[in-house]
């Protein structure tokens, strides 16, 4: 029987927390920023979890974590 391997990408994107929660950092933070507002940039500073839908997707991506 093969090894399964982590994604690499998804284990520096999502990191496990708790029992059944998987965390990732808020989109929208790249570019575009001066139109942005003060208040929404420092919201999208914290992390987010991912929801019931993406949860077993991104799951098999991460195997042993």
């Amino acid at each position: 029987m093969p090894k399964v391997k982590t994604n690499s990408a998804a284990k520096k994107r999502f990191k496990r927390v708790g029992k059944n929660k998987i965390k990732r950092a808020s989109s929208l933070r790249r570019h575009i920023l001066t139109k942005k507002t003060r208040k929404k940039k420092r919201q999208l500073r914290s992390g987010k979890y991912i929801c019931k839908t993406n949860l077993k997707a991104v799951s098999l991506l991460l195997p042993y974590w």
